[in-house]
């Protein structure tokens, strides 16, 4: 974990409306706030559908946020960029995508593929230099220099994802957005792919946002945790804080599903069910509630009396 208190993501109210008609918008992220300092990960997680990837998109600028304030590495890159801003913010903000097969151009060689920021920020590159930063790049996320004229069609998901963040790194990028880069691959694929990228963070200090459903990986890989649901950041802190301590009960819920390793256990196991209309949860009603100076949980002041008590 980072030792500055000055950090490289600062996240403010950030909102993201669509709207779909003249009566009826979608609030894909809502006056959701966190923080990201140099060299850790925070994990983002929640069901399908509760504006995780929204939330990364807008954050590497793919959506026009609706409201809120983003500063990354000192600059507020909320509004119209110039082309300074745009220039750092695609030199120090990189994305690994989902699926490694669709994020790749299928007809580019993969040394092509890995060159496209070095061929797009610094076109006047000596071919034999743009061609070693690639060969050194590679061989960090575990792939052969051989391999750099072959074609997507022509690796495993594995290590079309490898592809994929070292597409990622080779501008050496402050912050890296996973948005699900594992939930496509095989359950050992993913043990490799998130020991290599905590590997390449101890040697960079990159930072992560990464985004999952599967809270286990979460744990593993992460220093703090922000729980999401229905565009809502309802709870969030250092990953113990989450495991041990949860407080809200969409946390618990989503804990409650993790399997358990022993099958006595597992058996008789009954997962939390949680709906917000049930428990009476109004996420518009409630704000934010700091049980440390980490954890916080969204809540109206009788829920948060009620869940701490």
């Amino acid at each position: 974990m980072a030792e500055t208190k000055e950090p490289l993501l600062m996240v403010r109210g950030l909102k993201q409306y669509f709207r779909v008609s003249k009566t009826f918008t979608v609030k894909a992220v809502d006056d959701i706030s966190f923080d990201i300092f140099p060299g850790e990960t925070y994990g983002l997680v929640g069901e399908s559908g509760s504006g995780k990837s929204t939330t990364g998109q807008a954050i590497i600028r793919l959506y026009e946020p609706t409201a809120g304030r983003i500063v990354f590495n000192g600059e507020d890159i909320s509004g119209n960029l110039s082309k300074q801003q745009s220039a750092m913010l695609r030199t120090n903000m990189q994305m690994v995508f989902q699926d490694p097969m669709a994020s790749l151009n299928p007809y580019k060689k993969i040394i092509d593929t890995i060159a496209m920021g070095l061929d797009a920020r610094f076109p006047h590159m000596e071919t034999k230099e743009r061609n070693e930063r690639v060969y050194t790049i590679m061989e960090k996320v575990g792939l052969s220099k051989s391999q750099a004229n072959r074609y997507p069609t022509q690796f495993s998901g594995g290590q079309r994802q490898r592809v994929g963040l070292a597409r990622a790194l080779i501008m050496n990028p402050k912050l890296i957005i996973a948005d699900e880069a594992i939930s496509a691959l095989d359950v050992s694929i993913q043990a490799q792919v998130v020991n290599l990228m905590k590997d390449v963070q101890q040697e960079t200090g990159t930072a992560y946002l990464f985004i999952a459903h599967d809270l286990s990986m979460v744990r593993y890989i992460s220093d703090h945790i922000g729980v999401m649901h229905l565009g809502h950041l309802v709870e969030t802190g250092c990953t113990e804080e989450i495991f041990e301590n949860p407080v809200h009960p969409y946390t618990k819920s989503l804990l409650s599903a993790i399997p358990r390793m022993n099958p006595h256990v597992e058996r008789g196991r009954r997962p939390m069910e949680y709906d917000p209309k049930a428990f009476h949860i109004r996420y518009t009603e409630g704000t934010a509630h700091s049980l440390t100076e980490t954890h916080r949980v969204l809540a109206t002041d009788t829920e948060f009396a009620e869940w701490t008590q």
